[in-house]
């Protein structure tokens, strides 16, 4: 009975550590969310699947100092975008935007669902022209698996 209290009170007393930013970067309310907008669309380039606000990463820690940097200085977020992706490319931002370089990586999941597609239609295709032809085939295969289980 002891031991889970003590867990708990272990627990609830390290929490505070595990936080990433425990004070509001901004006073001002309006400040503060667009703060915590930017530090969401922004990536980690060391943890790559965590935005800077979701890493507890030094670069991390780095890249949201110097958002807070910017924004204190007036600077508005497409400004704060354009100098981030200057230093770290688009691969910065959790939605690059669509040009040239990046066309593929847009095009990608939809390529790989026609492909995906395409392939189960072949296969598809195939034992369906393999059935129409041969259809003790299939007989055979029915067999086998009865036999099996």
């Amino acid at each position: 009975m002891l031991l889970p209290r003590l867990a708990a009170i272990f627990l609830l007393a390290a929490a505070p550590a595990l936080a990433i930013d425990m004070e509001p970067a901004f006073e001002d309310p309006a400040m503060q969310a667009r703060y915590d907008a930017l530090t969401r669309e922004l990536r980690c380039t060391v943890c790559q699947n965590q935005t800077i606000a979701d890493s507890n990463a030094s670069l991390a820690r780095d890249l949201r100092r110097e958002v807070r940097r910017l924004m204190a200085e007036g600077k508005s977020d497409q400004e704060v975008r354009d100098f981030l992706t200057a230093r770290y490319t688009d691969f910065v931002l959790y939605k690059p935007p669509v040009k040239p370089q990046t066309y593929l990586l847009w095009a990608a999941p939809f390529l790989l669902l026609v492909g995906g597609l395409g392939a189960a239609g072949v296969v598809i295709a195939r034992r369906a022209r393999l059935a129409r032809e041969n259809p003790s085939l299939l007989d055979d295969d029915n067999e086998h698996r009865t036999e099996r289980t």
